[in-house]
């Protein structure tokens, strides 16, 4: 067999495995923040605008690697086209949407699995939902304390999904999804765009009462 001529990798059949083989290689190390497609193309050995020819953004190429059950780009376009009003219940129709479904629960449990007992891929998951979902999504419906906003929705989320597909409390994982929309959406809501209150003082040196 001939030896491949020098340079990036043409585009073959194989080179799209090879970049996500590259992506998740680098996503690891580096995560999702410090990562690059040049760095992921000098990985895979290909040319930088074949990685956005297979993939077009990083967002969209860490969804593939990490083989994600929907687009982020696309959750994101339906949960803002309705506007503010009943984005929290938009939001949740459309994450249950790739839950309820068998074939797209593996991917998304692996994940959670592999970020609840790896760091690196704990951060690789946050700094990717955080800055490319979830704060999006606060920033275009209520721009103040937009972080903080992500962040408690991060929280409910997060633990609605960890107790109804993980841990299966009972109460939960038998729920019917709409029953459990209408009773999380208003706190949704109000984490995306309700008035957060002023921060109280708390006294880190108060005992517990026995």
């Amino acid at each position: 067999m001939s030896p491949r001529p020098r340079g990036p990798r043409p585009g073959g059949p194989d080179t799209r495995a090879a970049v996500l083989a590259a992506a998740r290689s680098v996503f690891s190390t580096r995560g999702y923040d410090a990562a690059t497609i040049r760095a992921i193309a000098g990985a895979a050995d290909v040319d930088p605008a074949l990685v956005h020819h297979y993939f077009g953004t990083k967002s969209k190429l860490f969804a593939a690697a990490l083989d994600f059950p929907f687009d982020p780009e696309d959750l994101i376009g339906r949960v803002l086209a309705g506007g503010i009003d009943g984005a929290g219940e938009r939001l949740l129709r459309s994450v249950f949407a790739a839950w309820e479904n068998a074939a797209s629960r593996a991917p998304m449990l692996a994940i959670i699995r592999t970020a609840t007992t790896s760091d690196a891929g704990a951060a690789m998951l946050r700094e990717f939902l955080d800055r490319n979902v979830l704060q999006r999504i606060a920033v275009a419906l209520a721009p103040d304390r937009a972080r903080l906003r992500a962040a408690l929705v991060a929280s409910q989320m997060a633990g609605l999904l960890m107790a109804r597909y993980v841990i299966s409390l009972p109460a939960l994982a038998n729920a019917p999804v709409g029953e459990i929309i209408a009773a999380v959406a208003p706190n949704v809501q109000h984490y995306l765009s309700g008035d957060l209150g002023q921060p109280v003082t708390v006294d880190v040196n108060l005992t517990p009462s026995h």
